[in-house]
C-alpha cells in the first residue's frame, strides 16, 4: 500500500478510475497528492492517467487518449447503447483533422436522459443501423463512411474536405457516401457534405495538400495534377502538384513531411538532389508552407508568376 506521506503510483498500468485507485489503497488524499506532484493527470471526472505517459504523447494521440479515458471511466466499452461518432470516430479511424475540439462525440438512438455525460461529451441522435458500426480497439465506432458523412454535416467546408479526402484515401466507398448524401435533403449541413464529397480527391496525402488544392480552386487558378510522376536522371519522382505543360511543380513543405520518417538532414539532402535533377529537366518549383495558405494574395501571385514562365518567385 502506498505511503500517505509520499504516495507512488503502481508499477503496472497507466489508466485508472477512482474506484480502481481506491481498491489499490489510494485514498482521496493520496490521489490529490499524486495530482499535485505531477505524477498523475486527471483526464476527465473520475479517470486518471500516469503523467509520464501523457507527457510523451503527441497531440493526436492525446486526443484519442481522452476517448479511451471516457470509455474506461464510464465502463461502456462494449455496450450497444451508443457508438463513438463524428470527430471522435474520426480520431479512432486515425483520419486527419484540422482545428477541431476535443469533445467526446456519442451517437445514441434516443435523446440523452438525465444521466450525467459530462461537459466534455456531445450527444447526437441521428438514426443509425448496426451496419454503420464497427469495432476499433474494443470500442463501438461509426464506420468510415458514416464518420465522414457525420463530420461533413457538422464541420466547416475546409475541415470536411480534409476528412473526406483522407476517408476516401483509406478506402471509404464513394458510392455509399453519395447515396447517403442523396438521402438527406433538407438536413442541416447537407450542402457542405455534398460539396466536400464532390470535390474530394483520394490522392491527397496530407491536410496541407487538401487545403492547397482547395485554395487553388477558390482562387480560380487552373487546377494542377496531384501526385504527378516524373522522371529525372536520378530516378522517378512524385510531385505534390504539377502543371505539366508549363513544367511548374508546387510542393507543400509541411513539418511532418520532414520529421515523421527520417532524420531531417537526410530528407533535406534527398529533397535538394531531387529538385536539382528536375530543375535540369526544366521544372520550376513553388514551395509553400502552412503560413503561405493564409496569405492568399501572395500565394496567387507566386503561382501565376511561375505559370507565366517567370523565375523570380
Amino acid at each position: 500500500m502506498p505511503s500517505h506521506n509520499s504516495p507512488v503510483l503502481p508499477p503496472t498500468g497507466n489508466l485508472w478510475r477512482t474506484d480502481e485507485l481506491t481498491d489499490l489503497g489510494y485514498g482521496s488524499r493520496s490521489i490529490k497528492s499524486l495530482l499535485d506532484s505531477g505524477s498523475l493527470v486527471r483526464l476527465r471526472y473520475g479517470c486518471y492517467l500516469r503523467a509520464s505517459v501523457w507527457d510523451a504523447q503527441s497531440a493526436g494521440v492525446r486526443s484519442r487518449q481522452l476517448i479511451y479515458a471516457h470509455a474506461h471511466g464510464t465502463r461502456t466499452t462494449s455496450t450497444g447503447q451508443f457508438a463513438y461518432s463524428h470527430t471522435s470516430a474520426a480520431r479512432l479511424h486515425c483520419l486527419y483533422l484540422w482545428k477541431v475540439d476535443d469533445l467526446i462525440h456519442l451517437l445514441q438512438r434516443v435523446n440523452p436522459s438525465t444521466e450525467r455525460h459530462g461537459r466534455d461529451v456531445k450527444c447526437h441522435t441521428r438514426p443509425f443501423s448496426e451496419d454503420e458500426i464497427v469495432t476499433l480497439s474494443g470500442l463501438r465506432v461509426t464506420s468510415l463512411e458514416r464518420t465522414a458523412a457525420d463530420c461533413a454535416m457538422t464541420l466547416t467546408y475546409r475541415q470536411s474536405l480534409i476528412v473526406m479526402d483522407h476517408a476516401l484515401r483509406l478506402g471509404a466507398d464513394r458510392s455509399l457516401l453519395q447515396g447517403t448524401a442523396n438521402s438527406l435533403d433538407g438536413r442541416r449541413g447537407i450542402r457542405t457534405f455534398r460539396r466536400a464529397l464532390e470535390n474530394a480527391d483520394a490522392r491527397s496525402e496530407s491536410p496541407g495538400e487538401t487545403l492547397t488544392r482547395e485554395l487553388i480552386l477558390r482562387l480560380g487558378i487552373r487546377p494542377p495534377t496531384p501526385q504527378f510522376e516524373v522522371l529525372s536522371r536520378i530516378g522517378r519522382h512524385r510531385l505534390d502538384f504539377a502543371w505539366k505543360k508549363e513544367k511548374v511543380a508546387l510542393e507543400f513543405d509541411g513539418k511532418a513531411k520532414y520529421f515523421d520518417y527520417k532524420p531531417t538532414p537526410e530528407v533535406l539532402f534527398e529533397e535538394r538532389q531531387r529538385e536539382n535533377a528536375l530543375t535540369e529537366e526544366g521544372w520550376r518549383f513553388v514551395r509553400i508552407t502552412w503560413k503561405d495558405l493564409f496569405n492568399e494574395a501572395r500565394f496567387q501571385y507566386r503561382v501565376l508568376h511561375a505559370l507565366a514562365g517567370r523565375s523570380a518567385i
